[in-house]
Order: C-alpha cells, then sequence, then structure tokens
C-alpha cells in the first residue's frame, strides 16, 4: 500500500498526536537534568520539581500584597479582555463580511478598505491605541477587534461570494427580499465559517493579548509572565506558557464542538 493512502487507526492516531509532546518533554527533561547536574541553582532550564513548587506557590497561596491567587485572577483578567475582543472582533467580521460579500454597492468601498487595514500591523498601532483609549482594558480589548476582525471580513465576504448565485435566483423568485436572503440563505452559511475562521485566529488573538498586557496592565498572564522576566524566573513562565497553550487548545477544541453541534452537516467542526 503507498504511504498516501495508509490511514492510522484509533490508537495510532492518539499516539501519534501525543509522540511531539513527548518527544518534547523527553528533549527539555534532558537538557534541564544535564544543567542541573552543572550547576544546581541554574535558572534557564527549571526541573520538575522547581516548577511544581512555583504552580503550587501562584495557584494554591494567597499572595501576601493583594491576596488573591496569582494564577486564577490572571487567567480570569486574561480571558475575559480575549472574550470581549473576540466577540466583538466576530460581530464585526460577520457584519462587513457579509455586507461586502452579498451586496456589490457595499463591496465597492468595503472591500478595499477591508484589504488594506488587514494589511496593517496591529502592535504597530498599539501606541496609537494607548493614547487614543488610554491605558485601561479599552485598548487591549480594541487590539484584538483590530487584529483579528479584518481578517474574518475578509474571509467570510469571500465564502459569501462562493454561494453558488443560483440559491439567490431561487430565494428571490420565491419572493424573499435582501433581509430574508441574509438571514436564510448567506448567515447559515457563513456562521459555520466564523467558527472555523475563529479557531484558526485563536493564536493571533492571544499573542496580541499577551503584548498589549506585557506594556500596560497590573493582571494577566502576559503582565505576569514580562513581570517575573527580570528575575529569570522560568520556574514561574513556563508553567504560565503551558498553561496559556492549554487555554488555547481548550478553546479551540469547544468552538469545534460548537460548530459540530450547530451545523452537523459543515466540515468544519471535523477538523
Amino acid at each position: 500500500m503507498r504511504f498516501i493512502n495508509r490511514q492510522p487507526g484509533r490508537g495510532g492516531r492518539w499516539l501519534l498526536a501525543l509522540l511531539p509532546l513527548i518527544l518534547l518533554v523527553l528533549v527539555y527533561g534532558i537538557g534541564s537534568a544535564a544543567r542541573l547536574a552543572d550547576n544546581p541553582d541554574d535558572k534557564l532550564l527549571p526541573g520538575a520539581s522547581q516548577m511544581a513548587d512555583a504552580v503550587k506557590r501562584m495557584a494554591f497561596e494567597e499572595d501576601k500584597r493583594t491576596g488573591s491567587y496569582l494564577l486564577w485572577s490572571d487567567t480570569a483578567a486574561s480571558l475575559v479582555r480575549l472574550g470581549l475582543g473576540l466577540g466583538l472582533a466576530a460581530l464585526a467580521g460577520l457584519v462587513f463580511g457579509v455586507a461586502a460579500g452579498v451586496f456589490p454597492l457595499l463591496r465597492a468601498p468595503l472591500s478595499p478598505m477591508m484589504t488594506v487595514v488587514s494589511m496593517v500591523p496591529p502592535l504597530a498601532v498599539l501606541p496609537i491605541l494607548f493614547i487614543v483609549f488610554g491605558l485601561d482594558e479599552l485598548s487591549k480589548v480594541m487590539l484584538i477587534v483590530i487584529g483579528v476582525a479584518p481578517i474574518l471580513a475578509r474571509d467570510l465576504e469571500q465564502r459569501a461570494r462562493d454561494i453558488p448565485q443560483e440559491l439567490f435566483v431561487k430565494a428571490q423568485t420565491l419572493g424573499a427580499n435582501s433581509w430574508t436572503l441574509v438571514l436564510r440563505v448567506v448567515l447559515p452559511q457563513l456562521l459555520s465559517r466564523l467558527l472555523v475562521s475563529l479557531r484558526l485566529m485563536l493564536g493571533s488573538a492571544w499573542l496580541f493579548l499577551i503584548s498589549a498586557e506585557a506594556i500596560s496592565a497590573t493582571a494577566g498572564l502576559g503582565y505576569r509572565i514580562f513581570l517575573v522576566r527580570r528575575y529569570l524566573a522560568m520556574d514561574v513562565i513556563l508553567p504560565y506558557v503551558v498553561w496559556i497553550t492549554l487555554l488555547a487548545w481548550l478553546m479551540d477544541w469547544g468552538l469545534r464542538g460548537l460548530n459540530r453541534w450547530l451545523f452537523p452537516w459543515s466540515d468544519g467542526g471535523r477538523t
């Protein structure tokens, strides 16, 4: 059998999925053990016990200054910002994507504008956002919106333009107006794609959030990472990075499950 036609079984699929992670942990463990053997006080590659102590301190012991559990308070602050940013970005992307993808009169001004805006590096406008919206929560949320919404809008516009014109003709023949076309023909096609696009943009959204928190914040996962970096506290930084990765994976898994539940006919929930 040719290699291109070979399919892994259920157990083999799980093994192949976990293999890169196992290799990464193994390589890290070997490197950490070697460095700690030469210098027990080495901070670059902390051992498992050092990271476990740091997690215990950050997650299960009250901070003496604030009286809160830092890992959980940082997580809550970051997730609120991320949720607001992605929610507003999804709404804006859907509105502009539908407008540009369905209505030619709106496509003429909107499509070029969305193309130009999507090319602007979001981190380059972060100082402008701090000046315009201040250093509080709004600037961080707006960075996510500006970074994610134009990409979503362009993707949804293209998906709307790919809808067969025969569907629009048949619907109008049956008496559908423009609003009915959007609600009954376009939205069912685009909502599944919106969830897929959100999954693909999760990494970028986290990047924008961490960057904003690193510059101006008093709580948040990105804020904590950049706060402890001055002490070379890799025993805190590495667990935080793993925690962020796990949160992103859980969000991806949740969006995939939501897509499969709401749109079982779509291919978006299978990937």
